[in-house]
């Protein structure tokens, strides 16, 4: 008879604050359910995407560019994440589920203090003030998909509330772009993050099976060569 003990839990996916200098942990947001469904989309750098090539046709660039990349493909990510306090009633909840949308809120947020550090130095009358730079944000989804990622969309559907009027379910729809090394300085954490994420996928594509060009109705190589 098999034990629920003996039931592997689920891995949860979830969203990880890093320290971009020591490279230490400094949230882990562990979502309560996984997503039942992930929208991804993949745009390349393509080096010549604009204008026609001339020659009567209706290419899309510089012919010399077609098969040439700038950099690695723009992903973005979609998906709805479910938070209900109810389903954990052995868990304390005075605030509701105030305490877990705050903690996602906080991802595009700056902090108090750096608000506060901003306006001092505007009123000492410095000139330029530098952007306020946000941790780094990894996303995971299983240990093959660890990736640095900025929160593009966060809007949140709160669906029931308690006594006091705190939310005790939501649902959030949350977006996502992959960070690269095009988006990242040279040397940060965050782009060797990306190139650790990129060479798995490398080594996925590798392991996948080949097929002949017999399944695609060809046969040898001539087919593919441009003589008949």
């Amino acid at each position: 008879m098999t034990r629920y003990a003996d039931i592997p839990k689920p891995i949860r996916s979830g969203i990880v604050v890093v320290d971009p200098d020591r490279g230490t942990p400094q949230r882990i947001i562990v979502l309560q359910f996984n997503p039942d469904t992930l929208e991804r989309s993949l745009a390349p750098q393509s080096a010549g995407d604009s204008g026609d090539a001339g020659g009567g046709g209706t290419g899309g660039g510089d012919r010399n560019e077609a098969l040439r990349l700038k950099g690695p493909a723009q992903e973005t990510w979609k998906f709805t994440a479910e938070i209900d306090a109810t389903d954990q009633f052995e868990i304390a909840a005075p605030d509701g589920i105030h305490p877990q949308l705050a903690t996602l809120e906080m991802l595009v947020q700056p902090t108090t203090a750096q608000l506060r550090a901003a306006g001092r130095l505007a009123q000492n009358g410095t000139i330029e003030i530098s952007p306020i730079e946000m941790p780094l944000t990894l996303f995971t989804w299983g240990s093959k998909r660890v990736m640095p990622v900025r929160l593009t969309e966060l809007s949140v559907n709160e669906s029931a509330f308690d006594v006091n009027l705190n939310p005790i379910r939501a649902s959030l729809s949350i977006g996502m772009k992959i960070l690269t090394v095009s988006d990242l300085p040279a040397g940060h954490r965050g782009a060797d993050l990306y190139l650790a994420h990129l060479a798995q996928k490398e080594r996925l594509a590798a392991a996948a099976p080949g097929g002949g060009l017999s399944a695609l109705g060809l046969s040898g190589t001539n087919a593919l060569s441009g003589r008949g």
